[in-house]
């Protein structure tokens, strides 16, 4: 990779399987910036107990799997890093000198630490690991001297507190963080077979390892216009749950098809569903087939890991050798 090329670091929790909201809100930027940047993609699973601490078996169960959802939707090795945070040990040491200079008020004051707590009720939050979550985050990304992270509106505050950690440490310490900027990414809207949002934990998702067998019987029974009634009533797309993944999946000639059907009423609602299924057997495709030649070699995630870890550890150990030195702490 060119060295001219801007660093962003970026990661994702193992809690469970990724759906097509995944894909189309994150990974799909991701594809399209290995191509453009220096990139560090990690499997944040020290992040992930922050919220699953009694049950971490499932997180390490969910590791390749992550990695293989990765792989399928197109990230490539050979033009970005994919490693596993907790193989880091570097960042466990700097998430520990960066939690000596980041004042308490900051992490309390976080808009999404109360919206969190409230989202997961059904678990106890209240701890130091959750509270100090973003620390551990701005951690993941200065210790790569990221000088850009992807992130989606609601990200921005976390994107805030670790330029003011960076700031911080930097007046303290002396200049070393670069702060890094926010690169907003569009986030389109793909609601779930049911017409709330695409969720794991409300069963209402297409998952981007479901075979074709698994999705049509979603598809058929999607959620449609309440006011359609019969084939007869004339509908309109933008309201309907299934237009938003024609638009993302669906050419624009059979996008315009299926408008001029739905409110012309010469479309059904399972005429749409079967049009549908077949963008989505075209577009997931090329994925089932990555994922397949995965799956055929099982040691293919792993020497994927150790590679990326190696070069993940070599960037991660330089940047704290520079913070010791800054520190006087290279004893």
């Amino acid at each position: 990779m060119a060295d001219s090329r801007k660093r962003i670091a970026s990661g994702m929790r193992p809690t469970g399987p990724l759906h097509l909201g995944h894909y189309f809100g994150v990974l799909a930027n991701w594809v399209a910036l290995q191509e453009t940047h220096d990139c560090f993609f990690f499997v944040a699973d020290w992040h992930a107990l922050t919220s699953e601490y009694a049950d971490p078996k499932r997180i390490k169960q969910f590791v390749p799997q992550l990695v293989k959802d990765w792989i399928a939707s197109g990230l490539a090795p050979e033009k970005c890093v994919i490693f596993q945070q907790s193989q880091i040990k570097a960042h466990a040491e700097l998430h520990l000198l960066l939690s000596m200079v980041t004042p308490l008020g900051w992490l309390e004051r976080n808009p999404t630490y109360k919206e969190l707590k409230q989202e997961l009720i059904q678990k106890d939050l209240n701890t130091y690991g959750f509270l100090g979550y973003p620390v551990l985050m701005a951690t993941d990304i200065l210790i790569y001297l990221s000088e850009a992270v992807p992130v989606g509106q609601d990200q921005l505050p976390h994107m805030e507190l670790t330029r003011e950690i960076a700031r911080r440490f930097n007046y303290i310490n002396g200049e070393f963080f670069p702060e890094p900027k926010a690169l907003l990414t569009s986030e389109p809207k793909l609601p779930g077979l049911d017409g709330r949002k695409m969720s794991k934990s409300y069963g209402n998702s297409i998952y981007l390892s479901d075979s074709m067998d698994d999705i049509r019987p979603k598809v058929m029974s999607m959620l449609t216009l309440e006011s359609r009634k019969r084939k007869s009533d004339p509908g309109d797309p933008d309201a309907c749950n299934l237009y938003p993944y024609h638009k993302l999946m669906s050419s624009v000639e059979k996008q315009q098809e299926i408008r001029e059907g739905c409110t012309k009423a010469t479309w059904g609602c399972v005429d749409c569903k079967k049009a549908l299924l077949e963008s989505l057997d075209a577009f997931l495709s090329p994925m089932m087939e990555r994922r397949k030649e995965l799956d055929a070699n099982p040691d293919l995630v792993q020497d994927i890991l150790a590679s990326g870890n190696a070069k993940a550890l070599e960037a991660a150990e330089k940047t704290l050798a520079g913070v010791r030195e800054l520190m006087n702490f290279n004893f």
